[in-house]
């Protein structure tokens, strides 16, 4: 019968992969304490937590959150990223941190709004601008074709307007005259 601490882990584990928005894997091997304090302290400012987790523990915990195919990625040492906000940040974070302290900080897989993804693409999440620049893309995207459709709607009318105005001038020359 299983211990009510690795109970209580596996029902904690649970809730964080249903809560989290998006959950990255890393792992950690090679890192000192000092260096994972300080990863820790950067992940954390940005509203994610990072778990070192027991994987037999994981496993149970993915399979109850309803993501058995999770569980395939859990090999080796492994710690979770848990982000609750914006779905790069905590990919983000920790690419840039192995970047900045050039350390072997492996990205292993993630989980993204349920969806489980391998290593490549959970790097390419990092890479991903933030959801405002996004937001402020698209609607550029759709503001420019739309001042173009005004401006082709309003030189039609600018020409009739322009062309009525000669017209009555014409026929106010000829009423004065």
């Amino acid at each position: 019968m299983p211990r009510p601490e690795k109970l209580q882990q596996v029902e904690l584990l649970t809730e964080k992969l249903r809560a989290a928005k998006v959950a990255v894997l890393t792992d950690y091997r090679g890192l000192a304490v000092g260096q994972m304090q300080e990863l820790r302290r950067r992940l954390r400012a940005q509203g994610v937590e990072y778990r070192v987790v027991k994987n037999t523990l994981a496993r149970r915990a993915a399979v109850q959150a309803g993501h058995p195919e999770f569980q395939d990625l859990l090999v080796g040492p492994i710690a979770i990223a848990f982000g609750y906000g914006e779905v790069g940040t905590p990919a983000r974070v920790l690419t840039d941190f192995a970047r900045q302290t050039r350390l072997r900080l492996e990205i292993v897989g993630g989980l993204v709004e349920g969806r489980t993804l391998d290593a490549e693409r959970t790097r390419q999440i990092a890479d991903l601008p933030p959801r405002e620049v996004l937001l402020a893309q698209l609607l550029g995207a759709v503001q420019g074709p739309a001042a173009q459709l005004v401006g082709a709607l309003r030189t039609p009318v600018q020409q009739l307007v322009g062309l009525l105005q000669a017209y009555r001038d014409q026929l106010e020359g000829r009423a004065t005259a």
